[in-house]
């Protein structure tokens, strides 16, 4: 494990594998690096990959007396760009699912002079005010609830609690037939089950934009030349209950070069759950051989 200069006071915990072409990947929440694993495990024979874990994650710093800014997505995508530019690393690859998608995109916008290429799985934009619907909200009652106090009177420091909620997600997001679960539930459950750990792995939704529902609710169409135009890698899983596959219907609104993969069978833990996707989609980026979509026509069924 190796660890970045601090930034607002926060260092980054990293590993790094392989040489070559740089390809960063950014986990989701509540989660870790570990969540690439499988990938790394492809992708590193071919390619220098970097896998921080997020401020507050893993075994990032936490400084929750800091309060929840700086774990913000503004300060997440900071920390990010921070380690890019300490590595030295340029023409990087991004990848990232969960709230490493957010940050993946925030990073590739702010700094795309460091930035190829970006392999996305959902959150991606286009969901706007479908987020109020009945069945969204019910599958986004997490964002809500980790907001509430009862992470830090019941839940933070409590093993069989962390266990038992990290099982709900681990279970009720992932496909069918899938070992996600038994990959990473130990693991998480021996990570954030420290002092203060499960609190600032889930201090991003204490922030007014980390909160898909309320961000999403107020999303708006950029004009054609605020479209993010890096190459953009979308991978769609089939069975993600919080990302129903219609709502890649308006991705060419946000994106103006991407291509477009339905993953059958895959639930919402995406990179773990199909390594092999994901590492077609990056050796297509390092190879040069990626292309855009000519048609962007409805996606939902697409291959």
């Amino acid at each position: 494990m190796l660890y970045t200069k601090p930034t607002d006071g926060y260092r980054l915990a990293y590993r790094k594998n392989g040489s070559g072409r740089a390809v960063v990947m950014i986990h989701g929440s509540p989660g870790d690096g570990h969540e690439y694993d499988n990938l790394v495990a492809l992708v590193a024979p071919h390619a220098l990959t970097v896998v921080p874990d997020l401020r507050g994650f893993g075994l990032s710093d936490k400084h929750l007396d800091k309060g929840a800014s700086a774990l913000s997505l503004d300060g997440q995508a900071k920390a990010v760009i921070a380690l890019i530019e300490e590595l030295g690393l340029r023409d990087v690859v991004l990848v990232g699912y969960d709230i490493g998608g957010f940050t993946v995109q925030t990073v590739a916008r702010r700094r795309p002079d460091l930035i190829a290429a970006l392999v996305l799985a959902p959150p991606l934009p286009g969901v706007g005010r479908r987020i109020l619907e009945v069945t969204a909200i019910n599958e986004f009652w997490h964002a809500t609830f980790f907001r509430t106090k009862l992470v830090e009177q019941v839940f933070d420091s409590n093993r069989d609690a962390i266990r038992a909620l990290l099982k709900v997600h681990l279970d009720g997001w992932s496909g069918p037939g899938s070992t996600v679960t038994e990959q990473l539930l130990d693991h998480m459950v021996e990570v954030y089950s420290a002092p203060g750990a499960f609190t600032a792995g889930v201090s991003w939704f204490r922030t007014v934009e980390g909160n898909p529902v309320s961000d999403y609710a107020m999303e708006t169409v950029p004009a054609p030349s605020d479209r993010l135009d890096k190459p953009v890698s979308v991978l769609w899983p089939e069975h993600d209950p919080l990302f129903p596959t219609e709502w890649s219907d308006t991705l060419d609104q946000f994106l103006s070069n991407f291509s477009f993969k339905f993953m059958p069978g895959v639930g919402h833990f995406s990179p773990t759950e199909a390594p092999q996707i994901f590492a077609s989609e990056i050796f297509s980026h390092l190879s040069g051989k990626w292309r855009a979509d000519v048609s962007h026509e409805p996606r939902s069924k697409r291959g």
